[in-house]
């Protein structure tokens, strides 16, 4: 159950987390998967990557498009929808008052 529990925040916070790397721009999966190590996930596995963009885009949240890519075949680009726009705000704002939460217990404890 503890692992089940941790395993949907953490594809929640995934979400959340790829939506604002795809409002940035537009990316391919593994173009993704290479942001989010830029930026310290490294350690997601490819195979949550990419069921995680299915249901997002079954979501409404992003859309696929193949478009070329420069280098090889061509390439299954997610850009984020107005959908995608309103839960990545929903995710920022959610994610700043658990932060407040968090660190003010954190404080607390380092108080004591």
């Amino acid at each position: 159950m503890a692992q089940d529990i941790s395993s949907q925040i953490l594809k929640g916070i995934l979400q959340g987390v790829m939506l604002l790397i795809l409002e940035q721009q537009p990316e391919y999966g593994y173009g993704l998967s290479t942001k989010l190590n830029h930026y310290g996930l490294d350690k997601i596995p490819k195979g949550t990557i990419y069921p995680l963009l299915t249901t997002m885009e079954k979501r409404g949240l992003i859309v696929g498009k193949i478009q070329p890519s420069p280098a090889g075949p061509d390439r299954k680009y997610y850009f984020i929808t107005p959908a995608g726009t309103a839960a990545k705000n929903e995710f920022a704002n959610e994610w700043r008052q658990l932060e407040t939460v968090v660190n003010q217990l954190l404080d607390e404890e380092l108080k004591q």
